[in-house]
């Protein structure tokens, strides 16, 4: 059996080759030129899986809101402008003759994980990304848990400070607007408008730069509050972490840290731990959603 992965985001396409036992024998990453649109991004995805012949299934990790039944892209932000309504999973099975499996990005991430990364180990978890937003899924019994609409784990838009900053999904407060990486830049630019990079802020925190010291502990505290709710709502074995510099051992550490000393007692064995296949966890997870029953 040879299966082809897709992981689509905002700035990449990330393809693998697999055989029915998950092992890559190909990868490769490729422009995704968003802003183009999601026609023109459609289009492309074609002409790439084009390139290979002689597989059996193809797996969809995607940006965006996804109804995983229909295979359609139900909302997507500007970062792939009109790609809402997008339906993937019909126009791919039309163009390849083949089965086509669509999923939201981190839900396929935390698939990946489940199957061959830290979930493995665990039968109930919450899998977070942090980076331009925050983004969350959630597998119970160990498997992915998608809600009434499909849509489950938007874990940025979790209200953590009523009243407070406006967010892109019209609602105030939200999550990611004090804990997602884009935050922390904010807030360390307002200390010196030279760090416009998550490493860095990290790298220069670690070497002990005071200025940076409070924001990176606020933006800490930041994370930990939205996560000590979610634990003690889905009380699940564990939580993994993911998305950019959060791959850092010292952040999850920190963040762990950080839980456990505001967690009630009864939840203090959670295990807030790295996500492991890095940049891989799409493509992973996309090939998953046609080996997992």
């Amino acid at each position: 059996m040879k299966l082809v992965g897709v992981d689509i985001g905002g700035t990449s396409i990330k393809l693998c080759i697999s055989n029915e036992k998950g092992v890559i024998e190909f990868f490769k990453e490729y422009d995704s030129e968003s802003k183009k649109g999601g026609k023109y991004l459609v289009e492309k995805l074609i002409k790439i899986i084009s390139e290979f012949s002689d597989f059996d299934a193809i797996g969809i990790s995607t940006a965006g809101q996804v109804d995983n039944l229909k295979g359609e892209i139900t909302y997507a932000n500007e970062n792939i402008p009109n790609y809402t309504g997008t339906k993937l999973k019909q126009i791919l099975e039309s163009r390849f003759h083949v089965p086509v499996e669509v999923e939201n990005d981190v839900k396929a991430a935390a698939l990946g994980e489940k199957n061959y990364g830290s979930g493995k180990d665990f039968t109930d978890f919450l899998c977070l990304t942090y980076g331009t937003g925050v983004g969350g899924a959630i597998v119970m019994d160990s498997k992915l848990y998608h809600g009434s609409n499909r849509i489950a784990g938007e874990f940025g838009h979790i209200i953590t400070h009523p009243s407070g900053l406006p967010c892109v999904c019209g609602g105030s407060g939200c999550y990611e607007m004090y804990a997602s990486v884009t935050a922390l830049v904010k807030k360390s630019i307002e200390v010196n408008g030279l760090y416009h990079n998550g490493r860095i802020i990290i790298d220069h925190y670690n070497q002990g730069n005071s200025m940076l010291e409070k924001v990176v502990e606020d933006w800490i505290n930041e994370i930990a509050i939205g996560l000590i709710s979610l634990i003690h709502a889905f009380n699940p074995h564990a939580i993994i972490i993911g998305g950019g510099i959060m791959e850092r051992k010292e952040i999850v550490n920190m963040v762990s840290f950080r839980v456990k000393q505001l967690i009630i007692e009864s939840f203090s064995e959670i295990k807030i731990i790295n996500a492991s296949l890095g940049n891989k966890a799409g493509v992973m997870g996309a090939i998953s959603l046609h080996l997992s029953g």
